[in-house]
């Protein structure tokens, strides 16, 4: 038979236990809310490539044009007598000096071809328009446009937020969380936020890292210019990540250790 006694006794002992599980697992991010591209079967499945529409130039791009050709005076039109390995190597800011920017009509002024409308034109487009001004003026010429300007921003819940450059003509969303270290265990992956300018207008889109459907969207490849805010989960907000667990731990096995001791020193 339990006496109250007895009850008495167990309920001093399940609660403090009770209490330390419920923070602990309270603390702890489930897999569900952590893995990326999840999908309802372990099966093997294909998804089709995500659309990546070119970038078209828009007024304060700036671009790096290297030239080539079989004749001396290629160094004059050139945007710089660097080869292109130089240039993959070089800094931001020192590629950016050695740039020419797009004015705010669209136009961007090279060295004996002058003034070229650049505005909503693709490199390609740019690279071809710069070819044909060039015809009759060097002996095969090879042109080659980059945009210098290609950056990305990622703020919030991820190891390393910041302002970073990138070289790649296709940048995924993963590869972009790859450069700020990855979002932390207190970032939520169900609601990334993606701030993007399309015709003048700053769009704002939200992601779902967590489904495999992510792989589809046209928003999977980043563009330049592109923002990203990951958002913190609701656990940040109770401070369980700087909650002193084994500081409680030892408190509650202390208090136990103490009721089981003064009931057997009184009994």
């Amino acid at each position: 038979m339990v006496t109250k006694k007895s009850k008495k006794k167990n309920l001093n002992v399940v609660l403090p236990c009770f209490i330390l599980f419920f923070f602990l697992f309270s603390s702890c991010a489930t897999q569900r809310k952590l893995e990326y591209l999840q999908q309802p079967s372990s099966f093997e499945k294909e998804y089709p490539n995500a659309g990546l529409k070119d970038y078209k130039l828009k007024p304060k791009d700036e671009l790096y044009v290297q030239i080539s050709s079989l004749d001396e005076a290629t160094a004059t039109i050139s945007a710089s007598a660097s080869s292109s390995r130089e240039t993959s190597g070089m800094s931001p800011y020192g590629a950016s000096l050695m740039a020419h920017s797009i004015d705010n009509e669209g136009y961007v002024i090279l060295p004996v071809i002058g003034k070229i409308l650049v505005k909503d034109k693709t490199l390609a487009q740019v690279t071809s328009l710069i070819q044909e001004s060039l015809v009759g003026v060097l002996s095969h010429p090879d042109v080659t446009v980059k945009l210098v300007n290609a950056y990305i921003s990622i703020l919030g819940e991820v190891k390393t937020p910041g302002h970073f450059v990138y070289s790649e003509d296709k940048l995924s969303v993963f590869d972009a969380l790859g450069l700020a270290g990855d979002i932390t265990e207190f970032g939520n992956r169900k609601y990334v936020i993606l701030v993007r300018n399309e015709n003048g207008k700053n769009v704002r889109r939200e992601l779902n890292l967590l489904k495999s459907e992510i792989l589809t969207s046209d928003y999977y490849y980043l563009r330049p210019g592109d923002i990203l805010y990951i958002k913190p989960r609701k656990s940040k907000f109770w401070g369980f990540n700087q909650f002193p667990f084994s500081t409680l731990l030892t408190a509650i096995t202390t208090t136990i250790v103490v009721l089981q001791y003064q009931k057997t020193f009184y009994k």
